[in-house]
């Protein structure tokens, strides 16, 4: 999902090949046109105009699901199939992914963020059941045990986003089912990492309601990305953490209107890849810095995909 700024790894051994959290991004899972995948794309910081290099994949096709990691690891949780828990070894990043987990729940559509030691599993859908707003912590110290439920959110929610920093998670608007057909929930959810079994607080909201958008930050900001909102949105909005029940600040935008997209990033830029419509494998580039200007198109990931998680 450390306030996404030390989510990757070291590779290698030598002083040529280290990499920091500065210098990668693993895009992983999806659902590409000729179905799921476990593809894990590596993306570079440095070169990022080029075509991601393929790693992994995680240990099976996993779609809808969410991410998170440390500096590391990543752990991609939930969507389809079910409840498992994959983790990527950045420092052995060809091999295989490991199954974890599980979660306490298996749903799809669900986000994560989390800390240097936990991560946090929010929302998600379970078929017949609708929405959850059931909250799992994945502890990275006991990561083969079963996910312990906290939480929950304000409200009920499923394709939406999550951000945040070293203390706490925004996880976002996203719809809620039943009833039919479903209803866009505008708001936004603090996690506090300290008080983790308490209900979420309701901040926000973003400037535009939507679902199926990705969200990347620093220590002191979100950004929210993409979504559907009747129709494909390249919209970025920034939350600043230290007043968080102002409305977002719409920034951007992206290069190109698209939802159920990923994002992934350091402490300068954000990386917003893949996404639909017609199942692009196009990378933006946010310069937080110049976050008033159109995102600059990167990548590309080595296979356009939706329903895919990064860390």
């Amino acid at each position: 999902m450390i306030g996404r700024i030390t989510r990757f790894g070291v590779i290698g051994s030598s002083a040529s090949d280290t990499v920091t959290s500065l210098f990668y991004a693993w895009f992983g899972g999806g659902n590409a046109l000729a179905g799921s995948t476990a593809l894990v794309d590596r993306v570079k910081f440095s070169s990022d105009m080029s075509t991601a290099a393929v790693r992994g994949p995680l240990s099976s096709t996993r779609y809808s699901h969410g991410a998170h990691g440390n500096t590391t690891d990543a752990w991609y949780g939930g969507g389809v199939p079910g409840s498992g828990v994959d983790r990527v070894i950045f420092s052995s990043d060809t091999a295989t992914a490991v199954a974890k987990g599980p979660l306490s729940l298996g749903r799809q559509w669900l986000t994560a963020h989390g800390s240097t030691t936990d991560a946090w599993f929010g929302g998600g859908y379970t078929g017949g059941s609708g929405s959850r707003a059931t909250i799992d912590r994945v502890i990275f110290s006991s990561d083969t045990a079963t996910a312990v439920a906290k939480g929950p959110l304000s409200l009920a929610r499923y394709l939406l986003a999550a951000s945040g920093n070293t203390t706490d998670a925004w996880f976002g608007s996203g719809f809620f089912f039943p009833p039919s057909p479903p209803v866009f929930i505008s708001t936004v959810d603090r996690a506090i990492f300290s008080s983790d079994t308490a209900t979420t607080v309701a901040k926000g909201p973003l400037s535009l309601t939507r679902y199926g958008y990705a969200a990347y930050g620093n220590t002191t900001d979100a950004w929210f990305g993409g979504g559907y909102a009747p129709s494909p949105r390249s919209t970025v909005d920034r939350i600043i953490f230290s007043s968080d029940t102002a409305t977002a600040v719409a920034k951007g935008p992206l290069s190109l209107a698209r939802y159920l997209l990923a994002a992934s990033g350091n402490t300068t830029d954000a990386w917003f890849g893949g996404g639909h419509p017609s199942v692009v494998s196009t990378v933006d580039r946010i310069i937080f810095s110049t976050d008033t200007a159109t995102a600059v198109a990167k990548g590309p990931l080595s296979l356009g995909r939706i329903y895919l998680a990064a860390n």
